[in-house]
């Protein structure tokens, strides 16, 4: 047993200074990944869009604002900016769309890309095979790099078919292999102008287009009357829902208007960020005070394995997560919590002492009983965090992320590394 844990630690000490290296700002963790800082640390442009749904029945509207979402998001990328937070939020009747982009601050062509609501449209694709065609118009987009033919071969040319006639999408499985594919519903004027689109172009593809990007090329089976048609093909469950979400964004008519909208100096986020790492310091040193005045030889390896948990959630926090103020509190939070484990563990293992058990005995038995309750109070604040990401929004979403990861460290740290330590060093 002592021959494992030996290994064990070391592993977990290399562990330990891989992250410091990789977390510490002036080396090679600035170099090979810097921390992303979230607006409230940085400054940059906080937007506010409320979403008009007036004509979008009540079971469809999840369904459109997680394809704005998606619509945004890719608009806000092709700015090239870093780590935009999109986040879809309802206030009694209203919806919203926030949009928060760290480190901008003149947004205005940005502002106006985002403003316009999506558009879907279906294109007639034309290839060298297609003699009986001569396009009138070209259309150069990103499908050519996408489907890695050449500008010369393929042209899309655009139709009267936009996603104003389009009803609905929705996801269906095939009744004989149960694979998900979309299901699309024209309204009349659309059915019509589809079978007469559908007619002409039997064996040959469609494209799908949202706000000028390709998002889907299928073949045409047969003519299509009465305004519904099905896409099929080689999809993931999840690949068929965003599909369904961004129809469903660019098909429904829920426009979008800029109602709010907030620049962020950075100056004062810095004098935050300076201050929540201050006082984590502060009390990361008065909890390890405490340890060694109470608990003495017991503290120091509780103390030691807080160390290696500040070190290793840090290098998660940096690799996964945007940090906020709200993310930091979290994870200052999640520092006091972590020793809990270790009290908890070294009352029970006193109390097995004065029982007249040996001291490697007693600290088995002590982490045998202790268990129960360390196990129960983390997964109670798990539960918590859980709550607060799924059913919030902005900070409060960051800090219950934050904390989720924290405590999820702190019981690895409290219980494997903390045991291992005793088990290598107590004779």
């Amino acid at each position: 047993m002592k021959q494992h844990a030996s290994l064990l630690l070391a592993i977990v000490i290399l562990l330990t200074i891989i992250a410091g290296i990789f977390i510490y700002p002036q080396w090679l963790g600035k170099k090979y990944r810097p921390w992303r800082l979230g607006l409230d640390l940085v400054g940059g442009t906080h937007l506010v869009y409320e979403v008009d749904m007036s004509q979008v029945d009540s079971k469809d509207r999840d369904s459109v604002m997680a394809g704005l979402r998606d619509v945004i998001e890719k608009r806000v990328n092709l700015f090239g900016i870093s780590e935009p937070q999109v986040i879809s939020a309802k206030e009694g009747d209203s919806y919203r769309l926030i949009v928060e982009l760290a480190g901008v601050k003149e947004m205005s062509e940005a502002v106006k890309m985002i403003g316009e609501t999506p558009l879907l449209d279906f294109r007639e694709v034309i290839t060298q095979t297609n003699t009986d065609k001569t396009p009138t118009s070209t259309d150069k987009t990103q499908a050519n790099a996408e489907k890695n033919l050449p500008e010369s071969a393929t042209r899309f040319i655009p139709t009267n078919l936009t996603g104003r006639y389009v009803q609905k999408a929705q996801l269906d499985f095939d009744s004989t292999t149960g694979a998900p594919q979309i299901s699309i519903q024209f309204n009349d004027e659309g059915a019509k102008i589809f079978e007469e689109l559908t007619a002409r172009n039997v064996g040959r593809p469609l494209a799908i287009f949202l706000d000028n990007n390709l998002i889907e090329m299928p073949t045409v089976q047969e003519k299509i009357s009465g305004g519904r048609a099905r896409i099929t093909g080689k999809f993931t469950l999840d690949e068929a829902k965003k599909l369904v979400e961004r129809f469903n964004a660019g098909a429904l008519p829920a426009p979008i208007k800029l109602v709010s909208q907030q620049t962020i100096g950075a100056s004062l986020g810095q004098e935050s960020l300076k201050k929540a790492i201050y006082g984590g310091v502060i009390g990361t040193l008065a909890i390890i005070i405490f340890m060694l005045i109470y608990y003495r030889k017991l503290g120091i390896f509780a103390s030691l394995a807080l160390i290696i948990y500040v070190i290793l959630t840090a290098a998660i926090f940096k690799t996964f997560i945007t940090m906020t103020l709200a993310g930091i509190a979290g994870f200052i939070l999640s520092i006091g919590m972590a020793i809990d484990a270790n009290i908890l563990i070294f009352e029970r293992t006193k109390e097995e002492i004065k029982r007249g058990l040996t001291k490697m005995s007693a600290i088995e038995e002590g982490f045998r009983r202790a268990w129960p309750s360390i196990r129960d109070s983390n997964i109670s604040t798990m539960i918590t965090s859980f709550i607060l990401y799924y059913f919030t929004t902005g900070f409060v979403k960051g800090f219950g992320l934050t904390l989720f990861i924290g405590v999820l460290v702190s019981m690895f740290s409290a219980i494997t590394v903390t045991r291992t330590m005793l088990r290598v060093f107590t004779k």
